[in-house]
């Protein structure tokens, strides 16, 4: 059974310095073995267009006595989809495509400027992994994934109260984690050493930065350099979950199967169109032969277009007619239901026809749904992070839709004699996507409106 270590488990451990380094190993090991690093783990390969299943099936022939060995005679094509990367990238980029926008005009200028790449990669990883974490580095957010780190939450309250982020680019090399606490952050680092006695190595631990607060300050001189005066933490703890679903778990759950079973069937019809153009032979007289020896006698047919026999054994070729009509099926039926399964949009039943606005619509609309989920989680991630930046504010999102432009321009004219000209403007500049221009384009037409212009054309102050 895995036990899973709490923010309580922690305070037991004290101010033992070996008695920490311990623990946070301890944590990581913990966190590498639980059902949601596993799963993001797999995620993740899928993400980058390595469906795992195909990858590790093998196809197996069998001897006389019953053994199997791996078939290295007959075609095994492997064609993984990009379902589940389609999927995530469609939804990320629906809602945060756009970036974020505030009430307040200096807010995104005072959470970094690359706060919306970062929300963006946040919301990738959540959507992804199930889980990722924003850290508020003083003046910016940096973004941590499941696989990289273990999150430690309060047993009473399920608050996110500390947690540890580790990482190693091989076995061989060191391992480096960073301990995250309300009151600051300590570094450690584990070297691997071969031990004199067996030659096997070890682990040696050993605290690579003491106990540090999270901003500091700082003053710098011509004889003494840079000196630290005094640090600071944060009200509460300075690293917010972002959750992908209200589920709590990565988007692949439930369409993996789904996509699993697509793949193989579309790599079983690759390896069928393959194998000696649907040519099959019987051999009379040949009950001697086991499954190697069958497939040796087949690729030598495939290579040599030829083959000896023993002087009793009849071979006769046949032909047949490939089931594809009903493999084409199954795959359109799998492509819709994952796409359905998905909530996710599927293009192809909006380009290539003529769709009426209220057609278009009814196709976002479970994207939609999926994305309001997704941006309540999105909220709290952006509203945690503004409290620890001491920062109140409102955000929200400009959802990437296409959209029918002839008819939606043809409802804001037919309605423009009951509506102020400003909002009419306003309105087709979005539809086009130039919304950030309404403000020059209508001080421009009051300007056309009064005819003030200046001898090189442009307008002047009354």
């Amino acid at each position: 059974m895995i036990t899973i270590k709490t923010f309580q488990d922690l305070l037991l451990v004290g101010d033992n310095e070996q008695r920490r380094m311990e623990f946070v190993r301890e944590v990581i090991g913990e966190h590498k073995s639980t059902n949601g690093y596993y799963t993001a783990k797999i995620a993740q390969e899928y993400y980058k267009h390595k469906n795992t299943t195909i990858t590790n099936y093998q196809k197996l022939l069998y001897t006389i006595t019953g053994k199997a060995v791996p078939d290295n005679y007959s075609a095994n094509y492997k064609l993984p989809s990009k379902f589940f990367y389609r999927f995530i990238t469609q939804e990320n980029q629906y809602l945060l495509g756009n970036g974020t926008t505030f009430e307040n005009e200096g807010t995104k200028e005072q959470l970094g400027k690359d706060f919306d790449i970062q929300i963006q990669k946040a919301g990738k990883y959540a959507l992804v992994d199930g889980l990722a974490f924003g850290f508020w580095n003083f003046d910016h957010i940096e973004v941590f994934r499941l696989t990289e780190f273990a999150p430690l939450y309060d047993e009473n309250t399920g608050a996110l109260r500390a947690g540890i982020r580790f990482w190693q680019i091989d076995d061989s090399k060191p391992l480096r984690a960073t301990l995250y606490e309300e009151d600051g952050y300590t570094e450690y680092i584990w070297n691997r050493r071969k031990t004199e006695t067996d030659g096997r190595y070890e682990e040696i631990g050993q605290v690579l930065q003491d106990k540090s607060t999270y901003a500091v300050e700082v003053a710098t001189s011509k004889a003494d350099g840079i000196e630290i005066i005094d640090g600071t933490n944060y009200p509460t703890f300075p690293i917010v979950p972002l959750w992908g679903n209200e589920n709590h778990q990565s988007e692949l759950v439930g369409l993996r199967e789904q996509i699993d079973c697509y793949d193989l069937i579309k790599s079983g019809f690759a390896n069928t169109v393959d194998e000696a153009s649907l040519i099959y032979w019987t051999l009379n007289n040949a009950g001697g032969m086991d499954d190697i020896d069958l497939a040796k006698f087949v690729e030598r047919i495939k290579v040599l277009h030829a083959a000896t026999t023993d002087d009793n054994v009849k071979a006769e070729p046949h032909s047949i007619e490939a089931p594809y009509q009903s493999r084409e099926a199954l795959l359109d039926r799998l492509r819709a239901d994952l796409y359905e399964d998905a909530m996710a949009l599927d293009t192809k039943s909006i380009v290539g026809g003529s769709n009426t606005a209220t057609q278009i619509k009814a196709n976002y609309e479970p994207l939609d749904d999926k994305c309001d989920d997704y941006e309540y989680q999105i909220k709290a991630f952006i509203n945690g992070i503004m409290e620890l930046a001491g920062i109140e504010d409102n955000v929200t999102f400009t959802r990437s839709k296409m959209i029918n432009v002839a008819e939606d321009i043809g409802v804001v004219i037919q309605a423009a004699p009951y509506l102020s000209e400003d909002y009419v403007t306003k309105k087709i500049l979005d539809i086009f996507g130039d919304s950030d221009q309404a403000q020059a384009i209508l001080e421009q037409m009051d300007a056309d409106s009064y005819g003030i212009y200046n001898e090189e054309g442009t307008t002047e102050d009354e």
